[in-house]
């Protein structure tokens, strides 16, 4: 069957009729036992003339019969033609059978693991990054896959790298704030759309996708040492605003509770002492060392 497109032809697949090989071959049996015993018959001095062209017309037989054998092993299909007209697909696995003048095309439908090569792509901000994918892929439609496509293997490769670099560029590699999707952060996400474009892409080869995830994820060698020291400065950063918001936090409740309980009564200048060695004991990377003072704060 097909479906006429804009100029375009789309096949789709339907079961051929083909038939069990083990009947034909008991046909093939039966002619060359007629075929031995004809030549036993004409070995001997008295046979009816009849016996002279029995074995020339089993021979016959037989040549019809044998080149319409062929094998079929699990989880593979046969395409038949006839005069380069689609005449189905046959997936009966075993020993078959067709008429002799029909091609027969042999076609894998098991499924196919790739991994495909690190391809170089500029994410949503212009950074380059090397990506690469794994993707579990079948031939569902054989008829698509073997007259829509002209090579259906080369096929996937090629539309496995666009898809990479489509879901590539349409996300930043990496977003320490959080705020946004991400390649390196948001794995079942961008695993999920990347499995959607290929689906749509392969449609048209008959051809489905299992399941797909990048194996290559990083910054590509020219801005990967920069982009290490940004990530580590922003880490910085990041840990630092933490950590003076947690202070600053820990400052009032300090100064809250003195005052509340009539601790001690602090001016303005000493409440600003008070909130500077508070700063400087909570935010020091090292362990501070008590100095006593033995007389005024303002000696």
């Amino acid at each position: 069957m097909t479906e006429q497109g804009t100029g375009l032809t789309h096949s789709r697949e339907w079961k051929a009729a083909t038939y069990s090989g083990f009947p034909p071959l008991i046909v093939i049996a039966v002619l060359m036992v007629i075929i031995i015993g004809s030549i036993v018959q004409l070995a001997s001095d008295n046979w009816p003339p009849i016996v002279a062209i029995l074995p020339v017309l089993c021979s016959l037989g037989v040549l019809f019969v044998v080149p319409g054998f062929y094998m079929l092993q699990p989880n593979q299909g046969a395409a038949i033609t006839l005069f380069g007209s689609y005449r189905g697909t046959d997936r009966a696995s075993g020993l078959r059978w067709v008429l002799p003048w029909m091609i027969r095309r042999r076609i894998s439908v098991r499924a196919n693991n790739v991994i495909s090569e690190r391809i170089k792509v500029n994410d949503l901000r212009g950074n380059p990054i090397e990506m690469a994918a794994q993707v579990v892929w079948r031939v569902t439609d054989t008829a698509q896959a073997l007259f829509d496509i002209d090579d259906y293997k080369a096929f996937v490769n090629v539309q496995i790298e666009a898809a990479v670099r489509t879901i590539g560029a349409r996300y930043p590699y990496d977003d320490f704030t959080h705020e946004e999707v991400t390649l390196r952060g948001n794995h079942d996400q961008v695993g999920g759309e990347l499995l959607t474009v290929l689906m749509a892409r392969l449609a048209v080869a008959g051809i489905s996708v299992d399941e797909c995830g990048f194996t290559h994820l990083a910054y590509a060698q020219e801005i990967a040492g920069a982009m290490l020291r940004r990530q580590q400065a922003e880490a910085v950063v990041a840990a630092r605003r933490t950590l003076v918001e947690g202070a600053v936090g820990m400052v009032e409740m300090a100064l809250a509770q003195l005052s509340e309980k009539n601790v001690v009564e602090l001016d303005d200048e000493r409440r600003a002492a008070m909130v500077s060695n508070l700063m400087v004991v909570l935010c020091g990377e090292r362990d501070t060392q008590p100095i006593v003072n033995a007389g005024s704060l303002y000696q």
